[in-house]
């Protein structure tokens, strides 16, 4: 059973990684970003994700990944 501190820890980074999602979602849409720019600032999204929750890959794969796939293909008409 995890204690308080670690309970708040984890908000806590929980609440760091929705941030930071969603700035590089806003920026990717609102600024005029190269495809390859906007790959690149969710590839280091994911990264600080792993930091931030070591060994959830899959768990970002699940969450995150299919939100920014799908604002690349509308931002850059990958349809």
């Amino acid at each position: 059973m995890p204690t308080a501190e670690e309970l708040k820890d984890e908000e806590r980074r929980l609440r760091q990684l929705q941030l930071v999602v969603g700035l590089t979602m806003s920026t990717i849409s609102q600024t005029n970003l190269s495809l390859e720019e906007a790959s690149r600032m969710v590839a280091a999204t994911r990264q600080l994700a792993l930091q931030l929750f070591p060994g959830k890959e899959l768990a970002f794969d699940l969450i995150y990944q299919p939100r920014f796939r799908r604002l690349l293909a509308e931002r850059f008409r990958l349809h």
